[in-house]
């Protein structure tokens, strides 16, 4: 995680979600493993929950994004992005923080899949008991 003049860099997880984003001063632009965001994410929630950090610190018309995300699905990607985002919000103002921790957007949700277990047919499920 590091910033150059003028440009921010901040990773973001959710669940198996990895979301690298870099931040420049702009016009609020975002562009999404190369495409435009309502391209990507159809979803107008997914998109909403990105932009969730920019419109609480107000800056969602001063910063151009470029994100590269994979892994997981849809909405672990938008977590993932919104983690991103205010983890590089953090680094643009230091002021910042205090909002974004208050908001809980720079916890990374640490919630993932149990695994299967050998003898069962998932990760809680048990096969059928049969006494006889």
């Amino acid at each position: 995680m590091s910033s150059t003049e003028n440009r921010w860099y901040a990773t973001g997880k959710r669940k198996r979600a990895v979301a690298r984003v870099w931040l420049t001063p702009g016009t609020g632009k975002m562009i999404i493993n190369r495409q435009a965001e309502e391209i990507y994410f159809p979803r107008a929630i997914s998109r909403m929950i990105m932009r969730q950090p920019l419109e609480l610190v107000e800056v969602d018309e001063k910063f151009d994004l470029l994100v590269n995300v994979h892994g997981g699905g849809l909405a672990a990607q938008a977590d993932a992005i919104k983690h991103g985002i205010s983890r590089a919000l953090c680094k643009v103002d230091p002021g910042n923080r205090g909002a974004l921790k208050k908001a809980g957007f720079l916890t990374r949700d640490a919630r993932e899949v149990e695994r299967k277990k050998y003898g069962q047919p998932g990760a809680r499920k048990r096969f059928q008991y049969s006494k006889r």
